[in-house]
């Protein structure tokens, strides 16, 4: 598999990972069978968060990981903290916070809590997740230093920020953030969007994001697309939505092309960008899995990428 190198680091990792959001709930046989298909697919890398499944996610995860033929050393193993769960607000799988919390201690736990529920002694990144109005500066510092003198994070990034608020937290800290976790897709593709239309007054030239991406780039801070499939928030998948048909049609034809699915090309357009973009699959399904992770391996022309683009709904100025 194609991989991307992890911010300013020398290790590359798969250019697809596994987020495990959706493990909670699962039968540890499947979970495994889970694992075993991303890592036969190349994929060394698995996202999770402390709230993913009120914990759950990352419990069932240390039962798969055990029950698979994998080990832990083969593993790139992330997770993000710093979201107090809202269990009123969260059903069928899907999270919702009631705030956010950076302090230092509540930092701390979330990683000892993280570690023993994935049955884990370290982890090879933790993320801010989600930037919290309420962040103090001495607060995120040392429980950085302390997480990292302790050997229970070897590197730290964030989610969902732009570019501000990653020089500021980058101001505070001596650890370098590698990475930033955003959703990214050929639908959900304002990130680039706002940089074609400078100088215009069309509502793609808003500018929602600060140059996140012409700011990663020039930071070498990797971009992880989270919700590559789907369009809004949690609304659905673009994938044989009726809504998207211009769309479906294209990916259809590009999969019979190379001889791929249409999650694959899904995948290769978003990896065809120079950024170096990591593509977070929340699938658990092993054959889905596989047919993803597939795109990673298509190199689209530039005509097929705007092709895609277009196909989406989306105009050159």
């Amino acid at each position: 598999m194609k991989t991307v190198k992890i911010g300013n680091t020398s290790f590359e990792a798969s250019a697809v990972a596994l987020g495990i959001m959706r493990m909670a709930g699962m039968e540890t046989a499947d979970a495994a069978k889970s694992i075993e298909a991303a890592v036969d697919s190349g994929i060394n890398f698995i996202d999770s968060a402390d709230i993913y499944g009120d914990g759950q996610s990352e419990t069932k995860f240390k039962e798969a990981l055990k029950a698979s033929g994998v080990s832990r050393d083969q593993l790139f193993i992330q997770s993000k903290g710093g979201i107090i769960l809202d269990p009123e607000r969260s059903h069928d799988g899907l999270v919702f916070g009631q705030r956010y919390d950076f302090s230092k201690q509540h930092l701390i736990d979330a990683v000892d809590g993280i570690l023993e529920r994935m049955g884990i002694d370290y982890l090879d990144s933790f993320l801010l997740h989600r930037p919290d109005p309420l962040m103090e500066a001495d607060d995120i510092a040392e429980a950085f230093d302390t997480l990292q003198r302790e050997g229970k994070v070897r590197h730290f990034g964030v989610s969902n920020f732009n570019p501000e608020q990653v020089e500021m937290v980058q101001s505070w800290i001596s650890q370098r953030l590698m990475i930033n976790q955003l959703q990214f897709n050929v639908v959900h593709s304002g990130m680039i969007k706002e940089g074609m239309h400078v100088n215009m007054v069309d509502d793609a030239s808003v500018m929602h994001d600060g140059g996140i991406m012409e700011y990663s780039r020039r930071k070498n801070m990797t971009i992880q697309a989270w919700s590559p499939f789907n369009y809004g928030l949690f609304e659905g998948m673009y994938i044989n939505d009726p809504k998207f048909e211009k769309l479906n049609d294209k990916l259809a034809e590009l999969g019979d092309k190379y001889h791929v699915s249409k999650n694959a090309i899904a995948t290769a357009w978003i990896l065809r960008h120079p950024a170096h973009v990591q593509v977070l699959l929340g699938t658990m399904n092993p054959e889905h899995i596989k047919d993803s992770a597939a795109g990673a391996d298509i190199e689209l022309t530039k005509q097929e990428w705007y092709d895609l683009f277009f196909a989406a709904g989306n105009v050159l100025p």
